[in-house]
């Protein structure tokens, strides 16, 4: 995939000052420096013409051709002691770094060490183990956020932007949190809509759910995003309610609609390597009005679970505030645990039936949910469609169709007879030879846009971020004029920020029939407001950064070489993906500092900013192979 520069971007590029020690994803560092703004960025941008990004035109991104699947096991007629296992290990530190990038949020120098030292799957293994360390709940708990107090947390939504920020800009297991956060894309709750009380713990308790089922089951997770608060305020599944022929309501049918369309079948069948099954030429659809109006009386009858529940009076009025964990616990249909307990409840007793499955008139509300949930999971399209996806956000946005079969087929039978094994599945996805093949790294069809979130978290993690104030008040920065253009759990829809099958027209994508899911997110103004965000991001001298702390000690340490300062930051933020003639215009813009061994700190910073800024506002970063 390739980027021309525009012009705005151009103008916009600035420059910077900072410090920090070689820590990354998986290592810890005390030292943390907050260095003061600087004001040299048209010096700067006049001399990174040509390195700068994000382009409105694109040429391509795809996927290439993967080289089969996993290696033969072997046979022969009579018994023998099983092998021992072939350790695949990275044959340099930029196919580590490239691992890394793409099952993790950053490289380090010591994390891709431990890798090289014990092999992909050996190192993915004791890291998906690995403890997740603070829970959104214990975040709100520790911060004092779920309290009724004159702060009045359980109006505000900010504390839900601190949280996810606090998850995954630092500790826990990147691994985990980065799977979720592709999970969190594709089973689509929004800050932006959720209107409850408490909706920040509410929000929390969705991402904990994401985090804890993240190497889990497919079956289990999607029970439990259903039984969410956040989810049924989101898609209405709180409150609905069954048929009532008297006044002719009728069961909303939005979840219905949506755990088929998006979080499970999706519109089409489709082959189990993902491409679309055909009747006469014409694609066939997986469910029509009539499975949408059956199974949406599944979804009725559910409300809040206020068992255990406290109330709070607001100070200075008469308002009850319930307590926090009202908005966190699964929705019940048992009438008897709603806040206004009553005799009857609203689910449906009428025959749901739908996608072949029919669950019998009278059948009560936890077994027809289990029944529907069952049927959706063992849909054969369950696997191809979802692959395919979580392919995209972590590898390659166009992977070939014997990549997604190798993943579907895994969550079907993950080799021990378990279906929808999602921890099986991350696996496949990264130790799959189409995503650990060199050959890809320079291949014009493979990759993918790097979204706005994850260029942020990977600055953070790379450069051991900390908050000034433990509270990790960095708020919703999706505006794409004057922010970062996105946030997590703040999806303007529930399809996400993009759409999976997005094509920017007029481009050489187009032109090759391969789709850039995230160019959705590009245009003119989002172009220019990424180079200004980073630009203040890598020295942390905007206001709205001000809680936010980066560690350069490791660059600083190099900053007198500016030839091996950008050595090591081409490794650790590109996996040394630089071209030639990009290298060649950032060194000369981080020389343009001058600074020797007995240089100020100051002029030190400036230096390693140039280089972090220019870097992440390249093409050869942006795009991600």
């Amino acid at each position: 995939m390739t980027f021309s520069d525009t012009g705005a971007a151009q103008k916009r590029r600035s420059e910077l000052a900072g410090s920090k020690p070689d820590r990354g994803e998986f290592e810890k560092s005390s030292a943390h420096v907050k260095p003061s703004s600087s004001d040299e960025g048209s010096a700067i941008a006049a001399r990174a013409v040509g390195v700068s990004a994000l382009a409105v035109a694109t040429a391509a991104c795809g996927g290439g051709g993967g080289s089969g699947g996993a290696p033969p096991t072997g046979g022969g007629g009579t018994p023998a002691p099983s092998p021992t296992p072939v350790v695949v290990k990275p044959a340099d530190d930029a196919a580590a770094a490239r691992f890394l990038l793409q099952a993790s949020f950053a490289a380090s120098t010591g994390a891709i060490s431990q890798l090289r030292n014990e092999g992909y799957e050996p190192w993915l293994d004791r890291q998906m183990s690995a403890s997740n360390s603070q829970s959104a709940r214990q975040f709100f708990a520790s911060r004092g956020y779920d309290q009724v107090d004159t702060n009045r947390h359980y109006n505000s939504s900010r504390t839900g932007d601190y949280m996810i920020w606090s998850q995954l800009l630092t500790e826990g297991n990147s691994l985990r949190k980065r799977f979720a956060l592709a999970l969190s894309e594709f089973f689509v709750v929004s800050l932006n809509s959720i209107n409850l009380t408490w909706r920040s713990p509410a929000i929390g308790e969705y991402w904990d759910i994401l985090n804890r089922n993240a190497f889990g089951s497919y079956r289990t997770l999607i029970e439990e995003i259903t039984l969410n608060p956040a989810m049924g305020v989101f898609l209405n599944t709180r409150g609905n309610r069954k048929a009532d022929p008297n006044t002719g309501r009728v069961p909303d049918e939005n979840y219905g609609r949506e755990i088929m369309q998006l979080f499970s079948i999706g519109l089409f069948e489709l082959n189990p390597d993902g491409t679309r099954r055909l009747s006469g030429g014409n694609p066939i659809e997986t469910y029509d009005n009539n499975d949408v109006t059956g199974i949406a009386k599944v979804f009725t009858g559910y409300d809040y679970d206020y068992t255990g529940i406290g109330f709070t009076t607001e100070i200075g009025s008469t308002r009850q505030i319930p307590d926090a964990a009202y908005a966190r616990n699964p929705m019940t249909a048992d009438p008897s645990r709603w806040r206004f307990p009553r005799s009857t409840g609203f689910h449906s007793d009428d025959e749901k039936s739908f996608l072949g499955l029919t669950i019998p008139a009278g059948t009560n509300a936890a077994d027809s949910l289990k029944m529907a949930l069952d049927h959706l999971t063992d849909h054969p399209n369950v696997g191809p469609f979802f692959a395919k996806q979580m392919i995209q956000r972590l590898v390659t946005s166009n992977p070939s169709p014997t990549y997604v079969q190798r993943v579907a087929s895994v969550f079907a039978n993950n080799g021990r007879g378990q279906r929808g094994d999602l921890g099986a599945v991350f696996k496949a996805i990264l130790l799959d030879d189409e995503a650990l093949d060199p050959a890809n790294a320079s291949n014009p069809e493979f990759g993918k846009l790097r979204e706005p979130m994850l260029r942020f978290i990977q600055l953070g993690r790379t450069f051991g971020a900390s908050s000034s104030s433990g509270n990790w008040e960095i708020r919703n920065l999706s505006d794409p004029a004057t922010y970062l253009g996105q946030s997590p759990l703040r999806s303007p829809s529930v399809f996400n920020f993009f759409r999976p099958g997005y094509i920017p027209s007029g481009t050489q994508t187009a032109d090759r029939g391969l789709v850039a899911p995230e160019f959705q997110l590009v245009n003119e103004t989002s172009v220019a407001g990424y180079v200004n965000f980073v630009e203040r991001a890598v020295d942390t001298s905007v206001w709205y950064l001000d809680d936010l702390e980066l560690d350069y000690t490791a660059e600083i340490a190099l900053a007198d070489d500016a030839p091996a300062l950008l050595d090591r930051l081409d490794l650790i933020l590109t996996a040394n993906q630089l071209g030639q003639t990009t290298r060649d215009t950032i060194l000369s813009a981080m020389q343009s500092v001058n600074v020797t061994a007995s240089s100020s700190q100051e002029d030190k910073l400036r230096r390693v900013h140039i280089g972090v800024a220019l870097i992440m506002s390249s093409t050869d970063y942006l795009v991600q192979k």
